[in-house]
């Protein structure tokens, strides 16, 4: 019998993976966990998985945090992402984490059936039609980024740097000392000069980058600011 945990903050959407899971093999035995610490917390008491099913976008967790977490605790249990990001540049990067496939949202039943099958098999499951990024558009995009970066101010950094690290609002303005009000006006600037959406497209842009080039780049923002005598 096959176990799978099914790690989504979407009631409606975990009922959905389950119907399609036990339309491919009635014999699937799902648990639903509704963030990552509800995750942690099943697979401390009960290891017997052979699969999870996770979505990105998680309250809990920014970006890959929830999938470095759950790989990190358990690196010998094969990880799906299920997500509603369907950028190549997300994809490769959940791929350098180790997961055992990624199915968008919008997948058929029975692509999302056979693909599971897939990961259970050993087999890396990916959309269908995806191209890996070259690795000079690769280069160009991590280019493109870092210049993104360059127009946050430094305090605009700081708070990247904690929405990076999964801290809310209200935790960032008490590590910053200034209100919420004004944690939200640099979140609204930080996703308007990075381009993207919401705050977990921009953990997932960041990504790109490790902590401590993050850090660094910060820091050289900072020294050539003060040059400048901005």
């Amino acid at each position: 019998m096959v176990r799978v945990l099914i790690v989504d903050d979407h009631p409606l959407f975990r009922e959905a993976l389950e119907g399609a899971l036990k339309t491919a093999d009635p014999k699937v035995r799902t648990v639903e966990a509704f963030d990552i610490s509800n995750a942690v917390d099943i697979l401390s008491k009960d290891k017997r998985f052979d699969l999870i099913l996770l979505d990105l976008n998680i309250p809990d967790v920014n970006g890959f945090e929830g999938l470095m977490k759950i790989r990190g605790l358990y690196p010998r249990l094969p990880v799906v992402v299920v997500s509603g990001h369907e950028d190549p540049k997300v994809i490769k990067e959940a791929l350098s984490h180790g997961i055992a496939g990624f199915i968008p949202k919008s997948t058929r039943k029975d692509r999302l059936a056979e693909a599971v099958q897939l990961a259970l098999k050993g087999e890396l499951a990916l959309p269908e039609g995806y191209q890996p990024i070259p690795d000079d558009e690769a280069d160009s995009n991590r280019r493109d980024l870092i210049s993104r970066l360059g127009t946050l101010t430094p305090q605009q950094m700081r708070v990247l740097q904690m929405l990076r690290e999964g801290l809310l609002n209200k935790q960032i303005a008490y590590e910053l000392n200034v209100g919420e009000t004004t944690v939200k006006a640099h979140v609204s600037e930080i996703l308007r000069k990075l381009n993207v959406y919401n705050r977990t497209k921009a953990a997932i842009e960041v990504a790109q980058l490790d902590a401590e080039e993050l850090l660094e780049l910060g820091m050289e923002f900072q020294t050539l600011r003060a040059e400048a005598g901005d």
